[in-house]
């Protein structure tokens, strides 16, 4: 056959041509997979010791891999302690996330990872360096494990005088897991509220979530540097901007509450100030409670409201739109308020890219909020308060409740499902995952629109 025939007409490759996804949208199908398993797992018969739908298995599995908290029947009668433990793997692998156990699995027996994991890691860790990713994984891991042990360690001990000691070990093991990892879970329908004024449990508990909500690159950055002016910017307005929101928020909460029969005023004077505390640190997506959330004031909730839309920390086990998107956009508002074409934080410009970014997300969080809050008062006709609390508690994975998750609908459970499921992934994930942008060469002329 002629050469120059050849040339002009390559060999045809017949092998099929493999299918591309996103890593938004294999992160997407990862946790929907674990859901899919953990559903099935709690319909087991040893799982359950009542007869357990098929969309209550469901339910609480999305909850328990999205680390929500929000549950329609009780963790504690109406799961085993085989379901429980179910329960409870479910949240660690949805807490410390899908990527973070993959990548040390590969790591440890000396797996290869291919350019297109790395896209895949780098994208859930929100990273842009592999090693980054990398270093990360590991610290993840040694870092929960640590932090977890220990906290179970201490409530193994509070709890050890007053349950069996196998009860007791169980009980440390579940809410040191349950608590680091932001998700709420509770063994007793009342959540914490029997401590209330017990300083052991609120310190640990809060502790716990607060370390797990600060997010990882935090605690690797004090780690690393062990001082508080080498610590990066990212780290020290994080930290600031905790300890400022949740002291305000304690505050608030105590003189909103204090004069409420049906929380604050029939404590005594230390347990009001550990109720306070715990309630203002709790809205951070922890999701537990040691008073009852329907009986606060409507100011208290409309407080915790923006509290639950805030967060936690980027890379870490909360969610929300962050607090460091809140950040940017309160700096990006003082910039332009001042007319000045820089946004500045801590002595440093924030990119452009980084200001749209926070807007842009923040938006799509209050849309999807929005369809939500619209789509529960047409299928549910409740309280339009509890309605919105049920629904912010849901996009931002924190679990807490008015008492209208119980009294869901089919409907309503499935689309605070979805919620739950799309918050955990991020606003901007979802989007990336619906609609992928495609690079445009051409410019347009400006034009000036009118604002406000």
């Amino acid at each position: 056959m002629n050469s120059r025939y050849i040339a002009l007409h390559p060999k045809v490759n017949h092998s099929r041509k493999k299918i591309q996804l996103s890593p938004p949208t294999i992160l997407a199908l990862g946790f929907a997979g674990l859901i899919v398993i953990g559903t099935f797992l709690l319909m087991l018969p040893m799982s359950a010791n009542s007869n357990i739908s098929l969309l209550e298995a469901a339910f609480t599995a999305t909850s328990a891999v999205t680390v929500t908290g929000l549950v329609v029947v009780d963790t504690g009668t109406d799961f085993t302690m085989f379901g429980q433990l179910i329960i409870a793997l479910l949240i660690q692998a949805g807490g410390l996330g899908l990527m973070t156990f993959a990548i040390v699995a590969l790591i440890a027996i000396g797996g290869k990872i291919g350019f297109r994991q790395q896209i895949i890691a780098t994208a859930a860790f929100n990273q842009t360096s592999w090693a980054t990713v990398v270093q990360t994984a590991k610290a993840v891991i040694v870092f929960a494990l640590i932090v977890e042990s220990a906290g179970m360690l201490i409530l193994f001990l509070r709890w050890l005088p007053e349950m069996a000691w196998q009860q007791a070990l169980f009980h440390s093991f579940f809410y040191a897991i349950s608590a680091f990892n932001n998700a709420g879970f509770a063994l007793d329908a009342n959540s914490l509220m029997p401590y209330v004024g017990d300083p052991a449990i609120n310190i640990i508990i809060t502790g716990l979530f607060i370390t797990g909500g600060l997010g990882f690159g935090v605690w690797m950055d004090i780690w690393q540097q062990r001082r508080w002016k080498k610590l990066s910017i990212y780290s020290k307005a994080l930290l600031t901007s905790v300890v400022l929101i949740n002291v305000f928020a304690m505050l608030i909460i105590f003189i909103l509450e204090l004069d409420n029969p049906e929380t604050l005023r029939s404590l005594t004077s230390s347990e009001q100030w550990w109720a306070a505390w715990f309630q203002a640190t709790t809205t951070r997506t922890a999701g537990f409670n040691t008073i009852d959330i329907s009986a606060l004031e409507d100011s208290t909730t409309t407080l915790m409201l923006l509290l639950m839309f805030i967060g936690g920390g980027s890379l870490s086990t909360a969610s929300g739109i962050k607090v460091m998107t809140f950040i940017v956009l309160v700096m990006a508002t003082y910039a332009y308020l001042r007319q000045r074409d820089e946004v500045v934080l801590l002595g440093r410009t924030i990119p452009r890219n980084t200001v749209r970014k926070a807007l842009a997300l923040t938006l799509i969080s209050v849309a999807l909020i929005w369809v939500a809050i619209f789509l529960l008062t047409v299928l549910q006709h409740e309280p339009f308060l509890d309605v919105v609390f049920e629904a912010v508690s849901a996009f931002g994975t924190v679990g807490l409740s008015r008492g209208l998750t119980g009294d869901l609908s089919i409907f309503g459970q499935v689309l605070i499902m979805v919620l739950m499921f799309v918050g955990r992934l991020g606003p901007l994930t979802m989007a990336y995952f619906l609609a992928s942008p495609k690079p445009k060469h051409l410019g347009y002329p400006e034009v000036k629109v009118p604002i406000g």
